[in-house]
């Protein structure tokens, strides 16, 4: 079975965050699953985007987690790709980088709350972060315990993953997802930037407050759901 349509647009999405600023020599990765196939694409382990080419994308089975086809070692953040694709079903591209306000936030262990509007079209509530990981997390299967930790903090704080599409790490960084790769990598870029936006408020004001629940409804509601009004049909 072929997957070149996979591998393309796992190449170009990884190329577009770091078009976007998202991403520092090789930190960061962009994955897009094929439910159908049972595969997900990914950037390779530490090759530099300059020379990544389409055939560079390893592609690896959500079932058992090993590579089915490509010659380069998948990122090594595979396996919490592949926690939250088998997790989150609705989910259908993920990025993480080390961009640099998420990173502060998530240094920080502090969720980003909804300070504004910017940030309410696109995440319904506060940017959560996890706990910290123990030791044991850490030095026994440390990626995929990664991504336990993100679906432990969504599934005890109640959050749908469809309407807040992204986490911090703590001590980490961003991970951020989307019904799409498109949708994944707009969400990443989003993330970066209310973080830089609430950071920015706090230095400003640091007593700011959320955003009243009435305008954190309208502006996500009228972009999202069945009722959504934003945009052409």
């Amino acid at each position: 079975m072929g997957y070149d349509s996979l591998k393309e647009t796992v190449h170009q999405a990884n190329l577009d965050i770091v078009e976007a600023g998202l991403v520092e020599l090789t930190w960061g990765n962009a994955s897009a699953v094929d439910r159908d196939a049972g595969v997900f694409a990914i950037k390779p382990s530490g090759v530099d985007y300059d020379t990544m080419t389409p055939a560079d994308i390893p592609i690896v089975s959500l079932e058992t987690g090993e590579r089915v086809e490509g010659d380069l070692k998948p990122s090594s953040d595979t396996p919490t790709h592949r926690e939250l694709y088998r997790q989150f079903s609705s989910i259908g591209g993920v990025v993480h980088t080390h961009s640099n306000y998420a990173v502060s936030w998530a240094q920080a262990g502090q969720p980003i709350p909804c300070l504004g509007t910017t940030h309410a079209d696109h995440f319904y509530g506060a940017v959560p972060v996890t706990r910290r990981m123990t030791d044991e997390e850490i030095q026994t299967e440390y990626e995929h315990n990664t991504g336990a930790v993100i679906v432990e903090c969504f599934d005890e704080q109640d959050i749908a993953p469809a309407q807040v599409p992204g986490v911090l790490v703590a001590g980490h960084g961003p991970f951020a997802w989307g019904s799409d790769m498109e949708h994944a990598v707009e969400n990443a870029i989003v993330l970066e930037s209310v973080a830089e936006k609430a950071l920015h408020t706090y230095q400003i004001d640091g007593q700011a407050e959320p955003i009243d629940q009435t305008l954190l409804d309208k502006h996500y509601l009228r972009k999202h759901g069945d009722e959504a009004y934003y945009g052409q049909e």
